[in-house]
This record gives C-alpha cells, structure tokens and sequence, in this order.
C-alpha cells in the first residue's frame, strides 16, 4: 500500500551557516560598529543581542534575511520579542521548531479527512504517515497540503508504493 511522511524538520547546518553569517555581517558592517552587537546559536535557540533596541531589530533582519536566503523557512523559527536585559542591552531568543506538536497534527489530520479522499492519516509521535491505495491519492494530498500554507513548515518524504 502507498505512503508517505509527513514531518516538519530544520535543516542544522544551514541554520548553523546562516548564524555564522550573521555574526560575520554583524561584526563587518558600519552601522553596526560599536554597538557590540552578536548573534549566536546555543542549546536554547538563536540569541541576538545589542545595546538597542533599533540595532537589535536590525540585527534580527539581517539573520532572518540570511535565513532566507539559505532555504530556511521562517515558519521554523518562533520568539524573538526583544527583552531588556539590563545595562541598557536588549536580547531576542528565537526557538526552533523541529516536528509536529499534537495539536498541529490533529489540525493537519482534519484538514486531510476534509479533502474526502481514500487515505488514512496516522499520527506517529512528531510526523503523520499518509497511506491509501492509489498512488494518485497521496499526490493530490501533497498537492493540497502544499496549498494550505500551514503554520509550520512541512515535507514530504518516504514515500513508497
């Protein structure tokens, strides 16, 4: 019987390249000189940090910019409200989305079944297994959840016949 996957994955090392590329930028440009501005990947997530707040929103343009341009989805990352964080430096933490959380799924389950096609959806800890008997089917449900524009970024892989 056909399948496939769908899961919400973030490529590590391109967002590792991206960071990296910001802190480079960050460090080079002129308007950035003298503001100690940094960008940094850690366990938590991304970390910008500057001594203001219109610096720091600079900053964050710059990594989402380079992001971008790396084919990481915006839709990957979440946070980033900048903080106070004394001395007069703000701070914005961005968290990365890796899987589908349960309440994702079952939106995503729901939306499928909306479609009334002959597929069965199986949740399958932070990915959806979408099998039926016509290869066609499985097409049209790539096809239709590409056109969703869900919250998440999502890809589609295993699949099989």
């Amino acid at each position: 019987m056909p399948s496939f996957d769908i899961v919400s994955q973030v490529d590590m090392q391109e967002v590792r390249n991206a960071v990296d590329q910001s802190a480079r930028e960050v460090t080079t440009r002129y308007d950035f000189k003298g503001t100690d501005t940094s960008v940094r990947l850690s366990d938590d997530g991304i970390a910008v940090e500057s001594e203001s707040e219109g610096r720091l929103d600079a900053a964050v343009d710059v990594l989402k910019g380079k992001l971008i341009r790396r084919n990481v989805s915006l839709k990957s990352i979440a946070g980033g409200e900048p903080k106070q964080i004394g001395g007069g430096r703000y701070r914005a933490v961005f968290t990365l989305n890796e899987g589908i959380a349960q309440d994702a799924a079952k939106e995503l389950v729901k939306d499928i079944k909306d479609m009334k096609l002959k597929v069965q959806v199986a949740i399958q800890g932070d990915q959806l297994r979408v099998s039926g008997k016509k290869r066609d089917d499985l097409q049209d449900v790539i096809a239709a959840v590409k056109s969703l524009d869900f919250r998440l970024p999502l890809q589609f892989i295993n699949f099989r016949d």
